[in-house]
């Protein structure tokens, strides 16, 4: 539920407005209809919580789920499935209200039937090439087909034909007789049904026309009662075409179309063509690739759906096209993931410890804490050794300024444990980078007790050499390198910005026993590195983890501007 005292957006403000007036007769019914023809990804998660999110305000809301199925040669129960799986994994439910448009089809058909018969519609066999050319230019207007003044019964005999498959593809289409003069480009006679000779994954070859989104899509909202269509901007100029379909039908009910602005993120596409387009030439590894926008992916990644709920509450909806930078949704899963993660070492590129004055066979336990934000987390026991592995960015053999982890002759806190000091580095003699450190470690200052307070510059992570767990670690950055995909030279298309280093895969990282059997969607914080999550390949005998974000954060800053409303972009 919204926050009551928040001011309502504009669309929910409409919505409550026609509750006020009884325009619908004091119902709300939404939904998200989304055509099978791909993946769901962030921008639909926002119309998602959208549409649900109104239903689910109001006494008696309703938000349907309805496939958008006119188009058979895009179109599969795979995707179907999967969409069906995206909308609760974030949280929604439509209960029964689940329907498709190709159960429309006979309707969609009579009501057709009906406009030919009140002379609002009638059979053009101009070809796809003439229509273009007869339609005019945005400054000139189109000019009549001249099959536009047939009759209603010739009419109705070649649409009853073509029903019947008596044509080949493309020889006649069924268009709405509006006015060719229209300034509004879409009322002037838009084709309603094409003859297309394709297999329908439901209705199989049942059909060998199929209508349009343009006529299907307010059908369908009539037919199911919908009392506001929330669909994106660039549905606007289409409304007029929408309400004249829904008023020349006939229908029962009237739904009202409101237009939103889509989501747009940086480094990243949304269209579902170059979706398709990264997937089928390999730039990516699948839809649920983790660097791609599909919640297919973000899920892999290890986002939350919270914590992509909050991100959409939190960017409303407006009237105005904005690009939002894609750190401020990561800011969101960093605020979700830090309540939620539990706290594991682990280390990504080892560098070996061994720490000369620690008795050899001995083994302790040091007392960690699970989660900081969460007090009834707890603790957890890690084993601690002679031998240990840390990063190799803690160490520098000649440190800069400003440098105040390990280096020889100086001290740092291991995490939970003892004060080591570096006595010795052993190269390697090719490249003579230090391949194992030789410490000395301060038995009296260990986490806990009472010389705990000798305080030392820097504290770091570790595991221990002889418990750790071999893992696969997967870094993931930005897909494109340019916040615009798009900003490419003439002749170059969108794939010239994709990012050569967007994956890095660390095959030999360390991570502490307790995740031994981590399984796959489990969510942690490595220490000092970043939110991770285990990716579905892994085994009971190979872990493999996904980097979800790092753990710096610059948007706090941002995002306490946003509340005040200087940058956010309404």
């Amino acid at each position: 539920m919204p926050n009551a005292s928040a001011p309502l957006d504009f669309v929910r403000t409409i919505v409550s407005l026609d509750l006020k007036t009884g325009k619908h007769g004091g119902r709300v019914v939404t939904r998200f209809p989304p055509e099978p023809n791909g993946y769901l990804h962030i921008g639909h998660a926002k119309s998602i919580c959208l549409n649900f999110g109104i239903a689910n305000e109001n006494p008696g809301g309703v938000c349907h789920l309805r496939f958008d199925d006119t188009n058979p040669t895009t179109e599969s129960l795979e995707y179907v499935q999967a969409i069906q799986e995206d909308v609760r994994w974030l949280g929604f439910d439509w209960r029964d209200k689940m329907f498709f448009a190709s159960d429309y089809f006979e309707q969609f058909y009579e009501y057709a039937v009906r406009l030919i018969q009140k002379g609002k519609a009638y059979v053009d066999s101009l070809s796809a090439d003439e229509i273009r050319q007869f339609r005019g230019t945005l400054t000139e207007p189109g000019k009549d087909s001249p099959y536009r003044n047939r009759s209603v019964e010739e009419n109705l005999d070649l649409f009853r034909r073509m029903r019947a498959g008596e044509f080949p593809d493309g020889a006649h289409v069924l268009r709405a007789k509006i006015d060719m003069a229209s300034p509004n480009i879409n009322l002037r006679d838009p084709v309603l049904y094409r003859i297309r000779r394709a297999r329908h994954y439901r209705t199989g070859d049942a059909w060998c026309i199929y209508p349009t989104y343009d006529y299907a899509h307010p059908l369908s909202d009539a037919i199911e009662g919908i009392t506001h269509s929330i669909c994106t901007l660039e549905f606007e100029d289409h409304r007029p075409l929408y309400d004249w379909v829904v008023a020349q039908c006939e229908t029962q009910h009237r739904p009202r179309q409101i237009e939103f602005a889509r989501l747009n993120l940086t480094h990243t596409v949304m269209s579902k063509r170059k979706l398709l387009d990264l997937v089928e030439r390999k730039f990516v590894n699948g839809w649920d690739d983790p660097r791609l926008p599909t919640l297919k992916g973000l899920r892999r990644r290890g986002y939350t759906p919270e914590a992509i709920r909050a991100f959409c509450e939190h960017i409303g909806v407006s009237k105005r096209d904005a690009t939002l930078e894609v750190g401020l949704l990561e800011h969101f899963v960093r605020e979700d993931l830090n309540k939620r993660a539990p706290r594991v070492m682990a280390v990504l590129r080892p560098l070996r410890v061994v720490i000369d004055n620690y008795p050899e066979d001995q083994v302790e336990t040091v007392n960690a804490v699970n989660n900081p934000e969460d007090p009834a987390a707890g603790t957890r026991l890690v084993p601690f050794s002679r031998v240990l592995y840390i990063e190799q960015d803690d160490f520098r053999e000649d440190p800069p300024k400003q440098f105040f982890r390990l280096a020889p002759g100086r001290e740092v806190r291991l995490r939970y444990a003892y004060i080591i000091k570096c006595t010795g580095v052993v190269k390697d003699e090719r490249t003579g980078q230090a391949i194992e450190l030789h410490c000395t470690y301060d038995p009296e200052t260990k986490s806990g007790s009472s010389q705990e307070q000798r305080k030392v510059k820097a504290t770091i992570h570790w595991v221990s050499a002889a418990h750790a767990i071999e893992a696969e670690v997967r870094l993931y950055g930005y897909l494109f390198s340019k916040p615009d995909p798009d900003d490419v030279p003439d002749g170059q298309d969108y794939t010239a910005n994709l990012n050569p280093n967007s994956l890095e895969r660390l095959t030999a990282c360390r991570v502490e026993p307790s995740l031994q059997g981590a399984a796959p969607g489990a969510r942690y914080q490595f220490e000092r590195l970043g939110y991770f999550c285990v990716d579905p390949d892994s085994t009971a005998n190979r872990l493999i983890f996904n980097r979800t974000v790092t753990l710096k954060d610059t948007w706090a800053k941002i995002v306490q501007t946003q509340k005040t409303g200087h940058a956010r972009q309404l």
